[in-house]
């Protein structure tokens, strides 16, 4: 008998059978070590302590969508992706991004300011999509089917110039670009090649590195990164002014809350450990709505950082 994720992965290679290997690049998996888990720990903290990195319908936290339950939008895209492979919360995909660019702070910055570099190996046990799952992609693939991916994206540089957040005039030159050293951020926000990762995540055999936002130097979330295992990187990071928040991206409250939470903490300047902090205390923006708003609002804190943010490091 087979287990769920190797069903999953004959599902998704049943779709686009046509023999074509993934590219040589990691997958990465962001996330914010900083926001708290039930039972008051952080997520950095917990990842420390197990060894394991759980998905959201084990968390119950996440940087997106919180629809990770039974008869959720999550768990029906799941069932129509993966062909009905996965039920209860156990055993879940996990999900992050082919980082093909190489990106610093990672290949999807809008999940989180820190990310996992997972081991080649990883690649193996996992399914691709030229977009995230919530748009119920219908191009996917496996590290050894991946060509309506690669087609996907040439076809997208195409049209409109740019694919994963990197301009060039024509694919050719797009795919020249792809290896080109960076040290910038990508600020990928809503361009990726999203990975669904089948079979656990366990940090000992199947990460890397783990690269943080230089916010975290000194902190107790740097000691538990470094109590991971793997050696720890330091990206560019994202900072940016509170009076220069815009109203045009993420809507009018978005710049009130960050001049509240400037104020707050007397800092003129918001970086990702400050974001962190407001999010561990969502009752003290009680003014700008309940607590699944308020978090709301600071996750278009973040994304802001990453779209007109400035290294921090």
């Amino acid at each position: 008998m087979i287990s769920p994720s190797q069903r999953a992965l004959e599902h998704v290679r049943g779709l686009f059978p046509e023999a074509s290997p993934v590219p040589a690049a990691p997958i990465t998996v962001n996330f914010h070590p900083d926001r708290l888990l039930a039972g008051g720990a952080t997520v950095a903290e917990r990842l420390a302590g197990e060894g394991v990195y759980r998905s959201q319908f084990e968390t119950g936290i996440s940087n997106g969508g919180l629809t990770a339950y039974p008869g959720g939008d999550r768990d029906r895209w799941e069932q129509r992706m993966f062909g009905g492979a996965y039920t209860g919360a156990a055993g879940r995909p996990l999900y992050g991004g082919l980082n093909l660019a190489c990106y610093p702070d990672g290949a999807s910055p809008r999940f989180g300011s820190c990310h996992l570099v997972l081991a080649e190996a990883v690649s193996l046990r996992a399914t691709f999509s030229h977009g995230d799952s919530f748009t119920e992609p219908a191009v996917v693939g496996t590290a050894t089917t991946f060509r309506g991916v690669w087609e996907s994206l040439l076809s997208e540089v195409a049209r409109t110039g740019r694919a994963l957040n990197l301009p060039a005039p024509g694919p050719a030159e797009w795919v020249r670009a792809l290896g080109v050293p960076r040290t910038a951020a990508g600020r990928a926000m809503d361009d990726y090649v999203e990975a669904q990762i089948h079979g656990g995540l366990t940090l000992a055999a199947d990460v890397t590195a783990v690269v943080a936002d230089p916010s975290f130097r000194g902190t107790p979330v740097e000691a538990h990164l470094r109590a991971l295992g793997s050696p720890l990187r330091w990206a560019p990071g994202f900072r940016l002014a509170a009076a220069e928040f815009p109203a045009e991206l993420r809507g009018p409250e978005v710049p009130a809350l960050a001049a509240a939470v400037g104020e707050r903490f007397g800092r003129e300047t918001l970086d990702a450990e400050l974001v962190g902090r407001a999010a561990r205390e969502p009752s003290t923006w009680a003014g700008f709505g309940g607590r699944a708003e308020v978090l709301q609002l600071l996750k278009y804190v973040w994304h802001i950082l990453v779209l007109r943010g400035e290294p921090a490091g």
